[in-house]
């Protein structure tokens, strides 16, 4: 059913959603990604209207091309342990990049020499990514923190009745069905105990799929002005589709369990349960790109650009089921209440499905760029990229029509604090190279690197952090690199490019925030991935 907006959208978002949509990636042409990204002065590619539309001011010919990329992915987690798989690998397929650009050459020798204009589809992000592993001792169990943030809601906040459900009342769904599948028990009028005790040992299992894209479609606009100052502008639309799926895990023996008897309300016993949640991000937006090449000297270029954040209007689902057992030694196999086994005690439940609108402001970003040109032989280029993650901000529904539709919406301001506490800016340095071996052969390099984009106080599990939904996992990477070569061939108007792409990625996964003083499941997650890219085109 769809959540009664009113009363539950403070419950919908959280910082982490805005993170999650907002990786970044690496795509383009294949000799853009040879030479690691590094466009911001260079110009003159099908990439560049994604990057610097002033890049496509330095046509003087028109052009059409298309790209496909060959992605093999391999993501592993540490530490490892005999018996339980720890990687996971899969490859994709798919079209990066197509466009076209038009120049048109301006007669009369006035100072503005071509008006150029280009149109672009560019893969900009892919969240496709599968990682699993297995944790050998929990020391603590995700029940013990959501009865830590369950304390305050009554039974009766969480339980059904004949007219009661309290999906659409406001409670936080976690806790719903953490109550209802007896992962947490009263200890109180609204207080509640985990499965977690002294004495305890648990292990536990996890599995996550992450799916979707950021498809950009570009029109760019641009031109020369005396052959020295090249310009541009560039209007994004945006399409993006993001689902997260994870399953986990926990066994634990001489646990904190349910008392099918009633007195006492808890005993000692063997308890399991397996969560699985989904949830689902959906929308588009637009954005603005701005950017200049000034060229001083035939052997030097010098750019800037400055993309405006993407205004994003989302709709997000979700839902989550626990299937769980609990086994009581102090009682007989099989021990029967109303003629039913109890023994061990077994069930599955299940959330309604939540359905939320809202609105997303991404980071905006500053790029700056030097480029040498050496003759018709040999192009060196750097790139720095500036990405304001700190500066995320999420507008939730204040008005909402007769059918629950949010129609006004505004910043949230609790959720922009916690993007605040999380994130922090990202720098970005790219360098890239590229040789003509003859007029028609060219050799390319590149590399780049990128910090991260989480505080380390996050990072650390130095702070709480929060999720929305029935989902209590997160990722954050720690750093990214891509190292990349390629070549290139002309004939006539003809060209082909490939280019080979390596990426480490080099992150931490967490089953649930650091709590109370307790340590949650985490481990190391390093993505290695490579790309092969080819590119064709026409010049014309």
């Amino acid at each position: 059913m769809i959540m009664a907006a009113a009363a539950s959208a403070a419950l919908a978002q959280s910082a982490i959603d805005a993170q999650q949509i907002s990786q970044s990636d690496f795509k383009g042409t294949a000799r853009f990604m040879s030479m690691g990204g590094a466009f911001t002065a260079l110009g003159g590619d099908l990439s560049t209207m994604n990057q610097n539309p002033a890049g496509i001011g330095i046509y003087r010919s028109n052009e059409v091309g298309a790209t496909l990329d060959i992605n093999i992915q391999s993501t592993k987690t540490s530490p490892s342990y005999s018996g339980f798989p720890s990687s996971s690998n899969q490859t994709k397929v798919y079209c990066n990049n197509f466009g076209y650009v038009g120049a048109t050459i301006i007669p009369g020798g006035g100072a503005l020499k071509t008006f150029n204009w280009g149109a672009s589809y560019n893969r900009a992000v892919s969240f496709d990514r599968r990682y699993r592993g297995y944790v050998n001792s929990t020391n603590t169990s995700l029940s013990n923190y959501i009865a830590y943030f369950s304390q305050g809601y009554t039974s009766s906040d969480l339980s059904f009745t004949n007219d009661f459900n309290p999906y659409a009342e406001g409670a936080d769904w976690l806790s719903i069905l953490a109550y209802n599948s007896y992962l947490i028990n009263p200890s109180g009028s609204d207080s509640y105990n985990g499965l977690y005790q002294n004495g305890t040992v648990g292990d536990a299992l996890y599995n996550v799929r992450e799916t979707g894209r950021v498809d950009e479609y570009n029109i760019s606009f641009g031109g020369n002005v005396e052959n020295v100052v090249y310009w541009g502008l560039s209007v994004g639309i945006t399409d993006l589709h993001y689902t997260r799926t994870i399953y986990y895990s926990e066994s634990m023996a001489d646990a904190r369990i349910y008392n099918v008897t009633g007195s006492p309300a808890t005993t000692t016993g063997d308890a399991g349960f397996d969560l699985n949640s989904r949830k689902y991000i959906n929308g588009s937006g637009w954005n603005l790109k701005l950017g200049v090449i000034l060229k001083p000297m035939n052997e030097l270029r010098v750019g800037f650009a400055f993309h405006t954040p993407t205004w994003y209007h989302l709709s997000q689902g979700y839902d989550g089921t626990i299937d769980y057992s609990y086994y009581n030694p102090t009682l007989s196999d099989g021990y029967q209440m109303g003629g039913q086994s109890v023994n061990p005690l077994q069930g599955y439940e299940y959330t309604d499905d939540a359905y939320f609108q809202w609105h997303y402001r991404s980071p905006w970003k500053l790029m700056a760029g030097v480029a040498a040109v050496l003759g018709k032989q040999a192009i060196l280029s750097l790139d720095y990229q500036y990405d304001s993650y700190g500066d995320m901000s999420i507008a939730t529904p204040y008005f909402y029509d007769y059918g629950g539709w949010g129609t006004d919406f505004e910043t949230n301001e609790d959720l922009r604090a916690d993007i605040k506490q999380y994130f922090k800016g990202t720098s970005t340095i790219r360098v890239g190279a590229e040789y003509r071996v003859t007029p028609q052969f060219s050799l390319r390099a590149g590399y780049n690197y990128q910090t991260s984009g989480v505080k380390a106080e996050a990072a650390e599990g130095a702070i709480e952090v929060l999720t929305s939904g029935t989902d209590p996992s997160y990722n954050f990477t720690k750093h990214m690199q891509h190292i990349t070569c390629g070549i290139g061939y002309k004939y006539q108007n003809w060209y082909i490019d490939a280019a080979y792409v390596y990426r480490q990625r080099e992150g931490r996964y967490h089953a649930y925030t650091n709590f109370n003083g307790n340590v949650a499941p985490q481990s190391k997650i390093v993505d290695h991935n490579s790309s092969i890219v080819l590119s064709t085109g026409f010049k014309f």
